[in-house]
């Protein structure tokens, strides 16, 4: 079966099977795994590269209000490479090529290729895209034990955060996961899940909603004991480059995350934004950054950074001695 994979989610989902040597095509951001960004591209993005968070999040807002997509298709290629199977999306136009644009390139197939249309906004849905994959691909049963190790490591997470006699959510701590910093945005869909099964309470995002712009006002009066910086296709580094803009709004407000220096910077390259097997990694890397003395530390550790408050701090507290480094 020839696979064309219309975003990285999917791309990780069908290699996740077993099934990345069927694959002929994928996005301009599939990186992962190893080897698969040699495969033919199929999209290109209309957001300048250089521009800073503000500039993008101003782009994303003038294409959206004029139904413009933010990637382009390479309809020519598309059909060049014949694809049998098109794995896709509906549920973001930030996120990859618009519904619209994939329904006019189906026009110009010479043969009908069965479509895939993954829209999870929970992470139980997130686990039946890899179902929904192995099925449409004729292997099933793959879909089916991909699934079940999966879900083995989101229990094991569950057994490592559960203490005995635990009073319940109202004792957990206070968690706020932004996906964007300039301006700030919640995170939806399924993070909110994750911080709770990772041991937190997300006090913002809901569950299944989407994310939407805040004002800083809003972050502060949340009163996180920890906060999560996952901006949206933005690697470790790229994300530390907006740190100033969050120091800037929440100095001088005592919030608990500043003075006990517990802000982690997320991969929001590889983990939160996409709706694939690595949500469950980061489930892990969340779990561990919560509770440390509880639950083991994962294989894959390069994905989350504690970031060092002290050198933006300028509030006495704690946080001068748990982030001297």
């Amino acid at each position: 079966m020839r696979i064309v994979s219309l975003l990285p989610s999917a791309t990780e989902i069908v290699c996740e099977l077993g099934l990345g040597d069927q694959l002929v095509g994928v996005t301009h951001e599939c990186d992962f795994p190893a080897g698969v960004s040699g495969l033919p591209h199929l999209t290109r993005t209309r957001l300048s590269p250089t521009a800073s968070s503000s500039d993008i999040d101003a782009q994303v807002r003038e294409q959206l209000s004029t139904r413009n997509s933010l990637y382009e298709l390479d309809h020519d290629l598309l059909v060049e490479l014949k694809p049998d199977l098109i794995v896709t999306q509906s549920l973001c136009d930030v996120c990859a090529v618009s519904e619209q644009d994939v329904r006019n390139a189906l026009c110009r197939l010479p043969t009908g290729a069965q479509v895939v249309n993954l829209e999870p906004q929970r992470l139980d849905e997130v686990l039946d895209s890899l179902e929904a994959v192995a099925a449409a691909a004729g292997a099933p049963s793959r879909g089916v034990q991909a699934r079940r190790g999966l879900e083995e490591r989101i229990d094991s997470v569950i057994r490592s955060v559960a203490e005995p006699g635990d009073p319940g959510a109202a004792e957990r701590p206070r968690v706020v996961v932004l996906e964007w910093i300039d301006p700030p945005f919640s995170a939806g869909h399924w993070v909110p899940e994750i911080v709770e099964l990772a041991g937190g309470r997300e006090m913002i995002g809901q569950p299944g909603e989407r994310s939407v712009t805040l004002s800083w006002e809003e972050v502060v009066a949340a009163r996180p004991d920890v906060c999560f910086i996952s901006c949206c296709g933005f690697s470790i580094e790229r994300t530390k480059l907006d740190l100033p803009v969050l120091f800037e709004h929440v100095a001088g407000h005592d919030l608990p995350c500043v003075q006990n220096g517990k802000i982690f910077v997320l991969d929001g390259s590889a983990f939160l934004s996409r709706p694939g097997p690595r949500l469950v990694t980061a489930l892990e890397l969340m779990a561990w950054a919560l509770s440390p003395e509880r639950v083991q530390r994962p294989q894959e550790t390069t994905g989350i950074e504690r970031v060092p408050v002290k050198k933006w701090n300028t509030e006495p507290g704690p946080a001068d001695v748990v982030c001297g480094t």
